[in-house]
């Protein structure tokens, strides 16, 4: 009898607190998942789950099971994570999880080309600007960008972006040109999410509330405004250097732009790095320091 049988599937419905998300999870179906978990039920002689239309959760005996098995499994994981050091040659899938345009336009092309030079490896990228968990969604790396909140994660900082206020010639030609934070109030700004945006004065960092005629959380629909003159854009560098370097957008107020901020990859912790995962942390690395830019593809 295999005593493993049914335990990683519990795990993965314990954590995930749901039978379908436990099957993304392991890549097998949510029928494989219940069977499994119906007989470690059995074999145990206990139920570990409350099983209802609308979630799943744990019984007292499958608490305890939980936070016995939780120790086991890592350090199972660990243990084969362990030898696959002795490999030179990274395999197996990565599983990264990363902000939409960002991953488009600067992340993916770097990890494509980091597929081309391994060609034992799998990778699987979701793309959302919703902060995913590591361990519901099984990654191996997430890509945050800006501030990070307080979570109980390793960081690493891979690089920076700046944000850049912009607009068209044809707008600043029309509405002229803000010298100063307060004559923002006059113009029409294109704001995203926030109603604010980031800058610095002698005091430090300051937020400048906005308004304007078009509020939108796409950055490329924002940017195509800038570039059609509606108003005037915050956004990260991928998305304006293009235009500022083609005289599409002329920047302003830039003697208040505000701080650069980090990109940074996130890795559950306690555990130890895969060479696989390793290896594309310090692919990307070199890539922002031998470039000097924030991951733009060389």
């Amino acid at each position: 009898m295999n005593e493993w049988q049914g335990v990683s599937e519990f795990i993965a419905v314990a954590e995930s607190e749901s039978f379908t998300r436990a099957a993304e999870r392991l890549s097998i179906s949510t029928a494989q998942v219940s069977r499994q978990i119906q007989m470690l039920e059995q074999r145990l002689g206990v139920r570990l789950l409350y099983r209802t239309t609308r979630r799943v959760s744990l019984t007292e005996a499958g608490q305890l099971y939980y936070q016995s098995c939780r120790p086991l499994l890592d350090a199972l994981n660990d243990a084969e994570r362990s030898l696959s050091q002795l490999q030179s040659v990274p395999q197996g899938t990565l599983r990264i999880t990363a902000p939409v345009t960002y991953g488009e336009r600067q992340l993916m092309p770097l990890l494509n080309r980091f597929l081309q030079g391994h060609p034992q490896l799998n990778l699987v990228c979701d793309l959302t600007n919703k902060k995913m968990d590591l361990i519901d969604g099984n990654y191996d790396l997430a890509i945050r960008l800006g501030r990070l909140d307080n979570e109980d994660l390793i960081a690493r900082k891979l690089g920076t972006r700046s944000l850049h206020t912009c607009a068209s010639p044809d707008y600043l030609n029309r509405c002229g040109s803000p010298d100063t934070l307060q004559e923002l109030n006059r113009h029409s700004c294109l704001p995203g999410t926030l109603d604010y945006w980031r800058f610095r004065d002698s005091r430090g960092e300051r937020m400048v509330k906005i308004h304007g005629r078009l509020r939108c959380n796409s950055g490329e629909a924002l940017l195509d405004a800038a570039l059609r003159g509606l108003g005037i854009v915050q956004l990260p560098d991928y998305y304006v250097l293009d235009a500022l370097q083609q005289g599409q957008l002329r920047e302003v107020l830039t003697q208040h732009a505000p701080d650069d901020e980090g990109i940074w990859a996130l890795c559950l912790p306690g555990r130890q790095l895969s060479p696989k995962v390793r290896m594309l942390l310090d692919y990307l690395s070199n890539i922002q320091s031998s470039s000097g830019q924030p991951f733009r593809a060389i």
